[in-house]
Parts: C-alpha cells; sequence; structure tokens
C-alpha cells in the first residue's frame, strides 16, 4: 500500500478524517433536558488517538441522553474535533467548520475541539467568529458543558491533551469488529521536523489495569480486533519507571492472557524499540498480528542526524532483516519524509534505491512540511515546494513497482480475514483486510466470490487469486475460527 502525502508526519496522521456517526444505542440515564431537539453529529479529523476522543465525548453526550444524527443538516449540535499538527490539517479544519457553518440547520450549534482549538483558538475565531463554543483538547470531558451552554464560550485549559483513566463513557464509532485502544498520550521523542511534543505535551500512559478493562470491554461489545495506539508505543510506562521497552511486552503479555479469539495489531513502533523480545513474543502467539508500523522517515545518515532521529541506517537495515527473517509472514509499513532541509539529489537517490532493496509493504510518502516552532523550521537549505513534490511523485513510481512484486508472495495463499462489507463500488463484490491490512491506511481484499459468506465482521479463510494495485483479489473458502492462543 502507498500513501502521498502533502506535508511530513509521524504515524497517526495519516488517518484520513472520518465523520463519526454512532451505531449503537446510548447508554440511558434520565435525561438532563427536554429530548426535544438533541440530535449530534460529529466529526473527527487526524489521528485515531483524536478518534477515541471524539468517541468520549459522543459517550457522554448519549449517556446524558442526546442521541446521534445521521446527517450535518439535521443535528442539533455540531462537534468538529481538529488536528493542528500541520498547516493542511489546520485548513482542512478550518474548512469542515466552514461547512458546518453554512449548512447547519438554524439554530443549530458548532462546538469545535481538539488540538487547533488548544493551539490556535484565534485563528478560528478570527476566520469564523460564528462559531458557538471553543473547547480545548485536554478538555474532553467538558462537552457537555459546552453542549449546554446558553451563550457562546469557551473552554481552553492548560491541559494539551487527554487520556481517560476512570469509568467514563465511550461511543465507538468504528465497525462493531475492530475498535482503537488508546494506551498513552503526549511524546519525549523531540524529532527536528515534529511539533507534537508541543502541541500534546509530555508523555502520560494509561495505568496497565485500566487498558486491560478497556480491552476487556471493547471485546464483550463484539470487537475481534483491538488496534493499540499511542504517538509510539515503545514508551508506554516509561513514565512509570519502566525502561525501554519494557513495559510494553509487560502490557502485552497481560492482555495476551485473556483467552479466546481476537487480533492486537500495534501502531507505531519505533526501529530501535522493536527489540528481540519483542519479536519472540510476536512469534509466540498468533493473536498478535504479524504486522509493525515502523516509522523510519530517511535512510541516509547525515539526513537521519538532521532529522534528530534515534536510529541509523544500518539499524534499520537489521531491523527488517530480523523481521522478515524471525516473522516470514509480517507486513511492515512506514513512513518516509522527501524535501527534508539539505537533502542534497543523492541523498534523495539513495533513499529511492533504499526502497528497492529494502522492500516495505506499506509506505506513506510526505513532502516535507515547515512547521513553525519545529527545529527544522531554522535550518538552512529549504527546498521548493515544486522540488519536494516531484520527489515525493518519484519515491512514489519507485514503491508503486515494489508493492507489485511484494503482492505476488500472496497469491494463491489462503489466508485468515475479515469480510467487512460490500465493496463501495458494487454490492456483487465484498471487502476483507487479512493480519497484515490496517483498516483505513493500508490496501484490503477484494472478493469476488463470497458465496461462503454468511454474516459481515466475521474471519473466514480466503484464497488470494490475483492483485490490483495496491489490493489483492481472493474468494472465500470457508469460515474460519481466527487465531487462539
Amino acid at each position: 500500500m502507498l500513501n502521498i502525502y502533502r506535508d511530513s508526519a509521524e504515524p497517526g496522521s495519516e488517518r484520513e478524517k472520518q465523520v463519526e456517526k454512532p451505531t449503537n444505542g446510548p447508554c440511558r440515564e434520565a435525561p438532563r433536558f427536554d429530548l426535544k431537539g438533541n440530535k449530534v453529529f460529529s466529526i473527527s479529523l487526524g489521528c485515531p488517538r483524536n478518534l477515541v476522543d471524539t468517541e468520549v465525548m459522543l459517550g457522554i453526550l448519549l449517556k446524558a441522553g442526546y442521541e446521534p444524527a445521521a446527517e450535518l443538516s439535521n443535528a442539533d449540535f455540531i462537534l468538529i474535533n481538529t488536528c493542528a499538527f500541520l498547516e493542511a490539517s489546520r485548513e482542512e479544519a478550518l474548512s469542515h467548520i466552514a461547512d458546518a457553518l453554512r449548512l447547519r440547520k438554524s439554530g443549530a450549534k458548532v462546538i469545535v475541539t481538539g488540538c487547533m482549538v488548544q493551539n490556535h483558538s484565534s485563528i478560528i475565531r478570527e476566520r469564523h467568529p460564528e462559531v458557538d463554543y471553543l473547547l480545548g483538547s485536554g478538555d474532553v470531558e467538558g462537552i457537555l458543558k459546552a453542549v449546554e451552554a446558553d451563550k457562546p464560550g469557551e473552554q481552553i485549559t492548560t491541559a494539551r491533551s487527554y487520556l481517560e483513566v476512570g469509568e467514563v463513557p465511550r461511543q465507538v464509532s468504528t465497525p462493531p469488529h475492530y475498535a482503537f485502544l488508546k494506551i498513552a498520550e503526549g511524546c519525549r521523542k523531540r524529532c527536528a521536523y515534529c511539533i507534537i511534543p508541543q502541541i500534546k505535551g509530555p508523555l502520560k500512559s494509561k495505568p496497565i489495569e485500566r487498558v486491560v478493562r478497556e480491552f476487556r470491554l471493547l471485546r464483550k461489545q463484539g470487537a475481534k480486533e483491538i488496534i493499540l495506539i499511542a504517538q509510539d508505543l515503545g514508551d508506554w510506562g516509561k513514565d512509570l519507571g519502566h525502561k525501554r521497552s519494557d513495559g510494553l511486552l509487560l502490557l502485552l503479555k497481560e492482555l495476551l492472557q485473556e483467552e479466546g479469539a481476537f487480533w492486537l495489531r500495534l501502531l507505531y513502533l519505533y526501529p530501535d524499540e522493536i527489540t528481540p523480545e519483542l519479536i519472540d513474543l510476536m512469534k509466540s502467539d498468533p493473536r498478535i498480528c504479524p504486522y509493525l508500523d515502523m516509522p523510519i522517515q530517511h535512510c541516509n545518515d547525515v539526513v537521519l542526524k538532521s532529522m534528530h532521529r534515534a536510529t541509523s541506517r544500518q539499524q534499520i537495515v537489521e531491523s527488517i532483516a530480523r523481521l522478515r527473517k524471525e516473522i516470514p509472514s509480517i507486513s511492515i509499513r512506514t513512513s518516509l519524509i522527501v524535501g527534508f532541509p539539505g537533502e542534497t539529489l543523492e541523498q534523495f537517490e539513495e533513499l529511492k534505491q533504499f526502497v528497492r532493496e529494502h522492500p516495505v509493504d506499506h509506505v506513506g510518502i510526505f513532502a516535507y512540511s515547515n512547521e513553525p516552532g519545529s527545529h527544522a523550521a531554522s535550518l538552512p537549505g529549504h527546498l521548493p515546494q515544486e522540488e519536494k513534490l516531484r520527489r515525493q511523485q518519484e519515491l512514489a513510481a519507485v514503491q508503486a513497482e515494489v508493492v507489485v512484486k511484494s503482492s505476488r508472495r500472496f497469491l494463491r495463499k489462503k489466508l485468515t480475514a475479515i469480510v467487512e462489507g460490500y465493496h463501495p463500488d458494487s454490492n456483487l463484490l465484498m471487502r476483507a483486510r487479512h493480519a497484515g491490512q490496517s483498516p483505513d491506511i493500508d490496501g484490503q481484499i477484494i472478493i469476488n466470490d463470497g458465496r461462503h459468506v454468511k454474516a459481515f465482521g466475521e474471519w473466514y479463510q480466503v484464497e488470494i487469486t490475483d492483485i490490483a494495485g495496491y489490493d489483492l483479489i481472493g474468494r472465500v473458502i470457508r469460515p474460519d475460527i481466527g487465531p487462539h492462543n
């Protein structure tokens, strides 16, 4: 799979915007108000961690008696959770706010929350003074106050990120068979191009008991695939006293004590934190998906040092080789930045050759974005935007060739896959994912023979018969019980 992005970002910002439409009924308590005019429509922008925050806000509102609206134009309250990581993200948020203000029905309130509110509220007020309420990125639990406010206002405290640790309601808005589980917020890294530490603050790890409770609850609600998310999973627990990736290993072992079949997917792990112990654990239990999102950003040592990355080219090569050797079925996703300040043509050519010689399955390619406040903004040698985009397209063409070759290994293989629904192009086709494909950001399996499918969101054995670009084509053979311990 290939993703092309106009701006640089760490994994997590790759996820496209999602319009959230809660599908489960609210957990009702005594309503706080007359149920007339209580429809809520939400839009979640940016990374999966933002999505989880949106789901918490929806849960709070539904528990208080509010109900989901199927369309923005029918909503009494429109919630927009913004991303501020890149200029493009901020412009996207402003565009969604403009659309909401234009399309809302008379009397409907627009509440804007998230990272852009926390860091750029003045821009929102300047561009869209009609917004009814601004809620800071760390003030998620203030959503009820924002909705019920009888006049325009704001709640923006010093809290830069939100990590629920108590029994806070959450309305999962992904399809019932998978869900995200946020185990940490903030970041302790200092990559030169990134402003996440300024936006989200320092690392905050969720207590292991809370992670286990949420894991059990999500499975009880029907999720077969739990996707662990943080800015860097390998950092989990370091603020609690754990060293290196020992905390993550402890957490994974605790989750793997749970019985039954499930997929446990890991997003995201930096190369220096993919230890032999972690690989051994992945090999020991088939319920950990043979899949890693391992952001490397570049391969040239000079560029990596300028980026303030912790790994060298040799370490990256060794990590990929070790993963391929120890877990032959593994699918690897990564992120690459082209046009970083000072990147020479020779260094870019080295990156192209690296992609050919050390292929990975899914790549997000970013043209460097100059973000004020980042260390990279002060570096010399910034490239023209046209040159950055040219390099982006060149590298994309190389990766497209790599994907065709690497996808051939799946031909005639029988894979366990979750059949997710009909294909958007035709009800004669279905769509599925195997363990090496993460939802929304990777390719999928196009099912052209689904006669054995009895229900969506279930595991089936699928035989891969062909390749279609970044997707695979297959036929369903029979139901599958999924991976067990």
